[in-house]
């Protein structure tokens, strides 16, 4: 067991800028898989999402040396922002964020979904999962996709959301609100 398990974000934090790596290596492992799900939902590509994790985690590290960050006892939701914004910034680059954003799901991206070990039943059975939640979001409008994204995978609340993209939190939460009742649309007429 680590010994740092017990401790808050803000605690692990406080160790870091002391100088105690471990207690970083601590936060990247509590908020990895949530943070990097997220990255790959968004980008829809393993590799390029593997290259903005890393990005990610440079800009957290410059910014908590340079104390950018200020304790809100909501570290990853900080940190999602930075990788929206790294997301962002990616396909502004490529002018493709669009077309990239309504890009179908692949195989890789239904196993990048679920990164614990398990049974091979259980990988095949959260693939099949994964394949169905991916294709029930692609057909969402890309406002929509964005907003599930960061409220289910991200765990952001509606503040966060409407932080992170730059919109109203009223804004934020109709465009969670549609796409849940979008989602249970799809999901009644592939049912029939």
């Amino acid at each position: 067991m680590n010994k740092y398990s017990d401790f808050t974000d803000h605690e692990l934090i406080r160790l870091y800028i002391d100088g105690d790596n471990h207690a970083f290596t601590t936060l990247v492992h509590r908020h990895k898989n949530r943070l990097y799900t997220t990255i790959v939902l968004l980008v829809r590509n393993r590799d390029l999402a593997e290259d903005i994790f890393q990005e990610v985690f440079i800009k957290i590290v410059n910014a908590l040396h340079s104390g950018q960050y200020a304790d809100n006892n909501r570290f990853l939701a900080w940190a999602v922002r930075i990788a929206h914004n790294c997301c962002i910034s990616h396909f502004r680059k490529a002018s493709a964020w669009g077309k990239t954003m309504v890009a179908p799901y692949n195989d890789e991206m239904g196993d990048s979904l679920d990164l614990m070990e398990h049974s091979a039943e259980h990988h095949l059975i959260t693939h099949e999962t994964n394949q169905e939640i991916g294709a029930l979001l692609d057909q969402l409008p890309t406002v929509q996709r964005e907003a599930v994204i960061l409220r289910y995978y991200a765990d952001l609340s509606y503040k966060e959301i409407a932080q992170t993209i730059g919109i109203s939190i009223n804004t934020a939460l109709g465009r969670v609100r549609y796409a849940i009742m979008n989602l249970r649309k799809q999901m009644l007429v592939e049912e029939a």
